[in-house]
């Protein structure tokens, strides 16, 4: 997971093509493999997750605090004076945006031990779902495509939900699991836009996976959850998990969304379910039950139809 991702503001493109100047040239071949190569990072999270022999909590953890190592010694030596700066408000919304962001892991990556691979994935992406919801909640209208697209999406949701309590009660609480991981993961990326129309991504993304990482131990050491003790190699896959998901993943997603646009970035990283689907079947062996297969298609139609709505 999907995991999640850097928020930035709400964008909004317009409807005709000589309005947008993406629309007159070419898409740039570089970005384009560039978004293959972060899609490619982004679906390698799940089965990885679901293949490390640690504790989903323990592995949220380090995922979240290696970052901070990664990012921490860069963004304090060119946004020091940024970071002092941020106002009392910013800086609540992004602890806050953090907190959520924890809250998603906490949830999610539990989820992928308690049902396929592809079920999890499907449920987590359904972020922009629950965007909308919220939205709305605030006044805030969607075009009639995106609630056309929300409506098929959640008749997708209802009846893999279906199919997994065909499998088992613990397939059930692990969709359920996944589909309030993706809820926790809406609200992490409103509070993030509003926070970044003042505070920059790199101060931002600092403080709010610092704020996961505590809350993440926090919970861990709540839980009982051991935080090391595993084999290196291990450690290894979790290394993995971070350069992939966090620094390949979601990175190069923002680098390239300002060519490529938000409304080809965000339909294309939808490709996470079928990219993790596939690599969960050849490497684990997890081939979904042939039911869940159209469920799987009417969630991520729900989504290309929000994400395409969104667009006009």
């Amino acid at each position: 997971m999907p995991t999640a991702r850097p928020a930035t503001a709400p964008a909004t493109t317009p409807a005709t093509a000589t309005a947008d100047p993406r629309a007159a040239h070419p898409l740039p071949t570089l970005d384009l493999l560039l978004l293959a190569v972060s899609i490619g990072g982004i679906s390698l999270s799940g089965p990885l997750i679901s293949a490390t022999a640690a504790p989903a909590l323990a592995i949220a953890f380090w995922r979240n605090l290696m970052s901070v190592g990664v990012l921490g010694p860069y963004a304090l030596l060119r946004h020091r004076a940024e970071l002092r700066g941020i106002g009392r408000r910013a800086l609540l919304l992004a602890v806050a945006a953090g907190a959520l962001l924890a809250v998603h892991f906490a949830l999610w990556m539990p989820s992928l031990r308690m049902t396929s691979v592809a079920s999890a994935t499907a449920l987590v992406t359904t972020t922009p779902l629950w965007t909308i919801l919220l939205l709305r909640l605030m006044g805030v209208r969607a075009p009639r495509m995106v609630w056309l697209g929300t409506v098929v999406a959640f008749a997708g949701v209802l009846v893999l939900t279906g199919v997994d309590l065909s499998l088992s009660p613990r397939a059930l609480l692990g969709d359920a699991l996944a589909l309030a991981g993706g809820l926790a993961s809406a609200g992490y990326l409103l509070l993030g836009a509003e926070v970044r129309r003042t505070v920059s991504t790199t101060a931002y993304t600092l403080v709010c996976y610092a704020t996961t990482s505590a809350v993440l131990l926090g919970i861990c050491l709540v839980a009982g959850t051991p935080l090391a003790g595993w084999p290196a190699g291990v450690w290894w896959q979790i290394a993995l998990l971070m350069v992939a998901a966090q620094l390949l993943g979601h990175s190069l997603s923002n680098r390239v969304v300002r060519t490529l646009g938000p409304s080809i970035t965000s339909t294309a990283i939808l490709l996470e379910t079928p990219g993790a689907t596939l690599i969960a079947a050849l490497w684990l062996g997890q081939w979904p039950p042939a039911a869940a297969y159209p469920a799987v298609a009417l969630i991520l139609l729900g989504l290309v139809l929000v994400a395409r709505g969104g667009r006009r």
